[in-house]
């Protein structure tokens, strides 16, 4: 049975069980804390409704307790919102019971920590309600017209598959948080030592970094500051040399002394500023690293990070992820996921069959259609997805297209569909919002024609759309999929002493007890066959791990 959780005064909840339709189908209970009524209701209640996870679970956690399921309220209005043509309105619950009730619509919160509150006193004021309603009443509402919702979009089924597993997400993000990804600070600051030369008190740049900056200047034969793009763009140009940008793959292109060393720099910069010393002492405390995720904080679905840089740990500094005396650390790969979560969208009966086996999916593509070997196949696919439309791309797309017809027209469409400024969803119906640009009619409304520089520009921003949307499809489609697996993974490690530590995009950590290691491998691929089969239903496609099994994160690839 499904219950609900809404706040009461002195950090004290109310709770009721709710009927399918989303009605109250008992009397409500007050209890002290909010771990007194999952403990008590337990195991009855399989799912708790609540209005945010952030709101909640952190205190669960600190009490000991989880939950096996939730639907969280917010993460439904924000997808829900998203179908209907409104995303990025406020999604909180007062927001959608103020939309509800015809009342003025507050603003949402900052995003909240999934390290929790501070615990309430007896002197802390009551919680706010909205727009002075019961917090329970408007809970039941909200989420009574959430389930209404859902019934009128085209596919319900899977509108509410993709709120369950949004909500799952929400779960494994404050998890992973309170567990922590094992973090050695003594690695990490030997490392940046080695690498940068020490460090220097008062914020001074570091030794190694002074060094390359004197280079740079020496090269130019004056005084250059090479971390400062336009002042490296103006040394180039006083040289003779004429470049756009300080992008390194534009940087390799020229012939100059200062290419090397700031080359060099740029590296060495990034590490310090992004995971230097400031870094480690922010957001490494007792070992663990522990990353305030965002579920769902990108259009696509796909998570983001407040802070931390979790998604973007450089490979340099993985050696300071070690795993425990005793524990290793389980590292899964997705191999060649948009691609295969393109096969199961399309419903694409070669590239199904491709895609049927733990085969790398480019080499099998390799065999059937492009003479020219793997790397030609890796390039048309991924050209199918991210619209690259010139070059080698676009004569092996031509080759795609004939063998696989029903793959490149998946993409296609949404392609059209973007171009066009039309809603474009994912297979379970998370949705791509118009850009702004379309209510200014460049999705097919008259234009003040400007002697064609408007008109060339609008068509330029209706074919950057239109290669968005075409890789919204299967990448908004592929979060989809990597939450289900959360979710399923989630239940499959129950009664061990594995815990999930980290998640980006198509990868997964688990930190285990070495003996539990080919238990969490089972656990991978029993998970991931789950997450297919429920998100895409019978399909051909596996959807297979490279998987390592490690002390060290940096030994996994």
């Amino acid at each position: 049975m499904h219950w609900a959780m809404a706040d009461a005064p002195h950090g004290a909840v109310t709770v009721c069980p709710v009927a399918p339709d989303g009605t109250p189908a008992g009397p409500s209970h007050s209890y002290p804390h909010p771990a007194d009524a999952v403990r008590h209701h337990h195991p009855v209640a399989d799912r708790w409704i609540w209005s945010a996870t952030a709101d909640f679970y952190p205190r669960l956690l600190d009490a000991g307790v989880t939950v096996p399921r939730c639907y969280d309220v917010e993460a439904a209005e924000a997808i829900l919102l998203g179908h209907e043509g409104l995303w990025g309105l406020p999604r909180s619950l007062a927001a959608a019971w103020a939309r509800l009730r015809g009342l003025p619509v507050p603003e949402d919160r900052p995003p909240r920590s999934f390290a929790g509150e501070p615990a309430p006193t007896l002197f802390d004021a009551a919680p706010a309600a909205p727009h002075g309603a019961d917090p329970l009443q408007a809970l039941l509402a909200v989420h009574a017209a959430q389930q209404e919702r859902i019934s009128a979009t085209a596919h319900p089924h899977r509108m509410r598959l993709l709120v369950a597993a949004e909500s799952a997400g929400m779960l494994v993000a404050a998890e992973m948080h309170r567990a922590g990804l094992p973090w050695r600070a003594e690695v990490h600051d030997a490392l940046l030592t080695e690498l940068l030369g020490g460090r220097y008190p008062g914020g001074l740049e570091p030794p190694r970094l002074a060094e390359l900056a004197d280079e740079v200047s020496g090269a130019f034969g004056e005084r250059v500051r090479p971390d400062l793009p336009a002042d490296v763009v103006r040394a180039f140009r006083r040289a003779g040399v004429r470049i756009t940008s300080t992008r390194k793959w534009e940087l390799r292109g020229i012939d100059h002394p200062a290419v090397a060393p700031l080359l060099e720099y740029k590296k060495l910069y990034r590490l310090h500023t992004a995971h230097g010393w400031s870094w480690l002492q922010t957001w490494v405390h007792g070992g663990r690293f522990r990353p305030e995720y965002l579920p769902g904080g990108a259009m696509s679905g796909r998570w983001t990070t407040h802070g931390g840089g979790a998604l973007q740990i450089p490979r340099v500094v993985r050696r300071a992820v070690v795993a425990d005396a005793g524990w290793r650390l389980v590292v899964a790969d997705a191999d060649q996921l948009e691609p295969r979560v393109l096969a199961a969208v399309s419903g694409d009966r070669g590239l199904m069959a491709a895609a049927d086996g733990t085969r790398d999916l480019y080499a099998a593509l390799a065999d059937r259609a492009f003479a020219g070997g793997r790397a030609e196949a890796k390039l048309a696919l991924l050209g199918a997805i991210y619209g690259q439309t010139s070059g080698d791309a676009l004569t092996y797309l031509a080759d795609l297209r004939r063998r696989f017809p029903a793959a490149v027209a998946y993409v296609d469409e949404a392609a059209r569909a973007g171009e066009e400024g039309r809603l474009v969803r994912s297979h379970l119906g998370r949705t791509c919002a118009p850009s702004d640009a379309a209510d200014d009619g460049e999705a097919g409304l008259p234009q003040e024609d400007d002697g064609g520089g408007a008109q060339a520009r609008g068509g330029a921003a209706a074919r950057a759309r239109g290669r968005f949307a075409r890789n919204f499809v299967v990448q908004a489609s592929a979060a989809e999929w990597a939450l289900c697996l959360l979710a399923a993974l989630r239940q499959e490690l129950a009664g061990l002493r594995a815990e999930l530590v980290f998640f980006q995009h198509d990868e997964v950590i688990v930190h285990c007890p070495a003996q539990e290691a080919p238990a969490v491998e089972k656990a991978l691929t029993a998970a991931s066959a789950r997450a297919g089969e429920v998100v895409f239903g019978a399909t051909p496609v596996v959807f297979s791990f490279t998987t390592a099994v490690v002390e060290c994160y940096a030994d996994a690839k």
